[in-house]
């Protein structure tokens, strides 16, 4: 049951440390801590093997994998022993990962796409691939008519000009290769009325978005401990600070908006209504890839009662993200498998803005996802 995993953004922080985890993981070199799919719950050999799954991947940039991977060592993320041992399966990698195209048209440029993901699947003999956007966050785009049909879609990705931000046109491509596609930023992705329509057309299925990791995690089983207590929560604020690649580019104020509207949005539909407050993203090169999070609740009880609750996460976030892009991998492939098309929304467990409407406790979500992964015959 061999799988491609085709990751956009492959030379980056959370990419390079699922590929060094899941070789890692087929040689046996560690334990899958922090693997969902591990837990006895959901372990199943529906699921594909860390030993099929085969990587590659698209990227603006051309720093070598093993060089990247030797400065997540450097830095703390992944430990320098794994990073020399597997120094020959990490550039058998790095060959599979492919310039991003640009065509004079966005139909051009994905169907470039399209045929690299193409060209990887019949290199390597798999029985499917699974494209997860792990790439750089994006702003919002701009409302388009052509994002509601697919035929309108297709007659204006033909003309010259930006009609899909970057990871939707991921989306298209993906879709038109017949792969299952997994967005794990807060970009667009595959939530565009056309692109459902696609995935439908092609029978495959998708999820998203917004990889839940810290302080969201967090969140979702905070929030719904006060509305279940039936204490009301009056403001929740958050100040997140972080170093790296994700830093600099949650440093634009577009990007941050997207990531920080994310980030909020489990309060109002967990809570039934939105307290005051805010998230703040602030970069800070210094600490790299690691990232703290300090949250302030303040709630009242009965008789009005002020009272509150603080908390500091700090994690690293290529580490907490890169077994989930793993389980995402293995689940979509098997969903794929199983004949599921559209959107996969029992797997919201993993994200901080899931699809569909759902309920946004963990522990509801981790029940979905167990009777999920048990439906995957």
């Amino acid at each position: 049951m061999h799988t491609g995993v085709w990751l956009v953004g492959a030379r980056g922080s959370v990419a390079v440390t699922s590929i060094v985890g899941a070789a890692a993981l087929r040689a046996g070199l560690t334990e899958p801590i922090g693997c969902v799919t591990e837990h006895p719950a959901l372990r199943s050999a529906r699921l594909p093997a860390y030993g099929d799954l085969v990587f590659g991947g698209h990227d603006i940039a051309t720093t070598g994998l093993v060089k990247k991977a030797e400065a997540l060592a450097a830095a703390g993320v992944v430990p320098a022993r794994l990073v020399d041992t597997l120094h020959s399966e990490l550039s058998a990698v790095d060959d599979d990962i492919r310039p991003l195209p640009h065509g004079a048209t966005q139909a051009e440029t994905a169907a470039a796409m399209a045929s690299d993901i193409a060209d990887f699947r019949q290199r390597h003999g798999l029985e499917r691939v699974v494209v997860v956007n792990v790439a750089s966050t994006e702003a919002a785009p701009a409302p388009h008519p052509a994002h509601e049909r697919l035929d309108a879609l297709r007659e204006a990705l033909a003309e010259p000009g930006a009609v899909l931000p970057p990871s939707a046109l991921a989306a298209y491509a993906a879709f038109t290769a017949g792969c299952a596609f997994v967005d794990f930023t807060p970009s667009t992705g595959a939530r565009l009325p056309a692109l459902h329509e696609l995935a439908e057309a092609q029978a495959v299925p998708y999820a998203g978005h917004d990889g839940k990791t810290g302080e969201t995690l967090l969140k979702a089983v905070l929030a719904p401990m006060f509305a279940m207590r039936h204490l009301q929560v009056r403001s929740w604020s958050g100040i997140n600070l972080l170093g790296g690649g994700d830093g600099a580019t949650l440093a634009e104020p577009a990007a941050n908006a997207a990531k920080s509207a994310s980030k909020q949005r489990v309060l109002k539909e967990t809570l039934g209504y939105e307290p005051d407050g805010h998230t703040r993203i602030e970069y800070v090169p210094d600490i790299g890839d690691f990232k703290t999070a300090w949250d302030l609740i303040t709630f009242a009880g009965f008789l009005g009662t002020p009272m509150r609750m603080e908390f500091t996460w700090h994690g690293c976030d290529s580490a907490l993200a890169a077994p989930l892009v793993l389980d995402l991998a293995r689940l979509a492939s098997a969903a794929h498998r199983a004949g599921r098309s559209g959107p996969l929304t029992e797997l919201a467990f993993f994200f901080k803005d899931p699809l569909g409407d759902v309920d946004h406790s963990l522990a509801a979500q981790f029940v979905a996802l167990a009777e999920f992964t048990g439906t995957l015959g």
